[in-house]
């Protein structure tokens, strides 16, 4: 008898476990998957098209909260923990009230889970959500193409739509991102490569989207999220740390295993972070994987009119999961509003509506910071109308897109941006050069 099996996830990590290695697989039978961190995602259906000749009724996806109850409905034995950026403690929580319900708790590997790409592969992962990776992953971009080769960057899903419609994107340009209706969390990593005449691959089947990349670039460029490890097996694996959550690196499921496998370490924003702290990521570091090259790096802040922002009330928007699961009180734009001279950051939270109030109810440590939710169009005119309710001289944008092409901001606003900058040598050019030389 097949092993009745149920994954816990949250639209990414779960779905790639399955189709590597349940979706064929006669020894076992997804009977659910459950679902947290995305709004809505749960009560829908992992559809046949994508769930195989063995399930010719797709699929379906629960409240991760029924998770005891569907083990004792389906007579479940094994359990299958699928999603990323969550404390040790969490997991051993999750394991315990699967245990209690009477089935196994089980973690997968790379060994099960990883695809082997006929192309090398240079992955980037982190330790923690907003570490700096997406900026690391560009400065990569950048250096690959700067040494001949044609790069693809493949972003770690993030699948919130029309799953059948969404099994292989290939983005280009902003009109594929307008076709696909692409969320604000998917345009913050997309759009920035696009910038940069990169090509984005994401979707819900990787072997796919690998398959089909191979075809027109020389290396994969494969832009991990939400530190999770990389889908792929990786030729070179570079981890960026964050010394303003010293501890973190050895601490979180699964960025420790990250921390584990690298070869180079990032250790980024080391120009606003206390040396104290930086000093500490280094050695814990280097107790965790000495092997690992480690190379120290800023993220420089810019802004259009520094003077603008000079002594106005302000509202500072920010990159929602880094603020969420990510457990940052602050990002780039907190930063710009006070080195260029805010009067007051305002709170946000009493004008917070519908989804954005919710949000600030599950996470409460966000703090006077708006993340920019956007998992879906509703989501997007909370936000947008939070940000119009909010009685401030200026908007703050520190989020990597530019909100104003997809959110009508009725107030004077300032973009940040920012891009990796690495301090001394060996920098991510020489090394690069070194693994895989000029073409």
């Amino acid at each position: 008898m097949p092993i009745k099996t149920i994954i816990m996830g949250a639209a990414g990590r779960d779905f790639h476990n399955f189709n590597t290695f349940f979706r064929n697989n006669k020894d076992y039978e997804v009977v659910a998957f459950t679902a947290t961190q995305i709004p809505d995602i749960e009560g829908r259906l992992y559809p046949p098209e994508l769930a195989g000749p063995l399930y010719p009724k797709g699929i379906p996806i629960h409240a991760e909260e029924e998770l005891p109850e569907l083990i004792q409905k389906h007579g479940v034995e094994q359990v299958v923990f699928a999603y990323s950026d969550v404390p040790h403690e969490y997991v051993m929580h999750k394991a315990s009230i699967v245990n209690a319900a009477g089935a196994d708790f089980r973690l997968m590997g790379r060994k099960y889970t990883q695809i082997k790409s006929s192309k090398p592969v240079v992955s980037v992962c982190a330790v923690r959500t907003g570490s700096g990776k997406s900026q690391t992953t560009r400065r990569v971009s950048l250096i690959l193409r700067e040494m001949g080769y044609k790069v693809a960057a493949i972003r770690h899903p993030m699948p919130y739509g029309n799953l059948i419609r969404q099994e292989v994107q290939r983005f280009a340009d902003y009109d594929d991102l307008d076709e696909q209706e692409c969320t604000i969390e998917e345009r913050e990593e997309y759009e920035p490569h696009l910038d940069n005449g990169v090509i984005v691959y994401a979707g819900v089947d990787y072997e796919k989207i690998v398959r089909q990349a191979e075809q027109e670039v020389d290396i994969v460029l494969w832009d991990g999220g939400n530190n999770d490890f990389p889908f792929y097996v990786s030729d070179f694996e570079i981890v960026v740390a964050d010394p303003h959550r010293p501890g973190h690196e050895s601490a979180y499921h699964p960025g420790e295993v990250n921390a584990r496998t690298a070869d180079v370490f990032v250790i980024n924003k080391v120009d606003t972070a206390n040396p104290d702290s930086v000093i500490a990521l280094r050695e814990s570091l280097r107790k965790l994987n000495p092997k690992a090259i480690q190379i120290e790096a800023a993220s420089p802040l810019f802004v259009e009119d520094p003077e603008a922002i000079r002594g106005k009330r302000v509202l500072v928007i920010e990159d929602g999961p880094t603020l969420t699961h990510g457990e940052m009180a602050y990002g780039a734009g907190y930063v710009a509003a006070r080195r260029f001279g805010a009067k007051e950051i305002v709170d946000p939270r009493p004008f917070a509506v519908k989804s954005i109030a919710a949000t600030y109810e599950k996470y409460p440590k966000t703090g006077p910071i708006l993340p920019a939710m956007g998992y879906g169009e509703k989501q997007m005119k909370d936000l947008e109308e939070t940000i119009n309710r909010s009685d401030v001289d200026m908007v703050i944008v520190g989020t990597p897109i530019d909100l104003k092409r997809i959110i009508k901001i009725n107030k004077p606003s300032q973009r940040v941006r920012y891009e990796l900058q690495e301090i001394g040598q060996p920098t991510l050019a020489d090394l690069l050069m070194k693994k895989f030389g000029r073409k």
